[in-house]
Parts: C-alpha cells; structure tokens; sequence
C-alpha cells in the first residue's frame, strides 16, 4: 500500500532547507537523513548511489528518487494536497501561474543569480535562459508589488522557493533589495516554519562542522 511518508536527505544551509521549510508547512510525515557536505558525504559512494548527482534536497518516495529543487517542491505539495500549498492540477485558474514562477526559478532566477555571483557575462539575450538580469529583477519586481505573496493573496509552496532564495541573494547582495523584495523577505522569514528551520539549521550545521573536524 502507498504510504505519504518520505525519506528526506538534508544538509543544513543548502537549498534542502527550503525544502525542509515546505515540509514543515505542509505538516509532511518524512525521515530526515543527514548529509554532512562538510565531511564530503554528498560525494561519497552510499550517497551517489541515491542521487548520482551528489545534491540536495532529495527524497525517496515509494521507491522512487525526486531530486532537482523545484521539482521536490511541487512533487511534495501535490502529495500533501490537503494542505492547499499547490493551485489544484485542473480546475484552479492559479495552477498556470503557480507552474510559471515555479519553474522560472530554476530555469531562469538561478542561473542569472550565479552568473552575477561568479562576475560573468551572460550568454547572448537570444540563447541565456534567462534573457537578461535586469528585465528578469524587474518582473520579478513587479509581481512581488502586487503582493503579498508571489500569486497575490495565496501564500503557496512557491512563496517558500522563492521565500528562501530571495532571503539568501539579498543577504548576499545579489539581487536588488528593493522595497516590495525586501518586504516579501521579512514577510517570508518571519513564518514560523522558516525560523524554525533556521534553528534547526544552526545546531545542525555545528555538529556537522565538529564531526568533519572543523569545530
């Protein structure tokens, strides 16, 4: 018999701490295995022999492997239905948009933040993913005017992918910290579910550091 329970592989800091945040505001049954990154488990064998890629987050369910951020994240909030983080696959107007900003994040948002990050130029407009920095921040800009959350007044698992990384490029200047971002970020972090995962984070990542001999 099919169980909703997951096996969730998690190292502390990374992009799994979203994933871990969506859990925790989908009230999800999961067991989290720890991946020490500081002692370089991501890459060892018993590891790759569950995701060949070496990352996180990842989760096993039924026997199957869903890894790649974005794709967790709606695989999990279509599991847990009930708990209303997903626009209904038919039916909900929502669904459309809510796979939109789901998948620009990944295919778009990321790559122009890590080429900002590692001072480079981007591929020509006609062949970057991303088009251009500039015009993706200003979208991204406007949509999050409109507010509260990334699809107005639905707070959805996408809110916590982008909650999460827009927490992160800020912090790090890499995004614009313009007003509506910078409110979508307090909003965002101030949840219950990411100050917990924050915390836990914190002490999980100090015993990691210990056991890889760099406490």
């Amino acid at each position: 018999m099919s169980s909703r329970r997951v096996t969730f592989y998690h190292s502390p800091n990374t992009r799994s701490s979203g994933a871990l945040t969506l859990l925790h505001e989908l009230g999800a049954d999961y067991d989290l295995v720890e991946i020490n990154m500081k002692a370089g488990e991501q890459r060892k064998p018993a590891y790759l022999a569950i995701n060949p890629m070496g990352k996180v987050p990842a989760i096993v369910h039924d026997g199957a492997l869903i890894a790649e951020q974005v794709a967790v994240f709606i695989y999990l909030a279509d599991l847990w239905v009930e708990a209303r983080l997903a626009p209904a696959v038919s039916g909900d107007p929502l669904r459309g948009p809510y796979l939109r900003w789901m998948a620009m994040y990944g295919s778009s948002f990321e790559p122009a933040v890590i080429d900002r990050a590692m001072k480079r130029d981007p591929a020509p407009q006609s062949t970057s993913t991303y088009g251009d920095y500039d015009t993706l921040m200003k979208v991204l800009d406007d949509q999050l005017s409109k507010g509260p959350w990334i699809l107005g007044e639905r707070f959805t698992a996408a809110d916590v992918l982008w909650g999460g990384g827009l927490a992160w490029t800020t912090a790090f200047k890499l995004v614009p910290e313009t007003p509506a971002i910078m409110d979508y970020v307090r909003r965002f972090t101030a949840r219950a579910s990411a100050v917990k995962v924050k915390e836990f984070d914190a002490a999980m990542a100090e015993r990691h550091a210990a056991a890889a001999g760099q406490g």
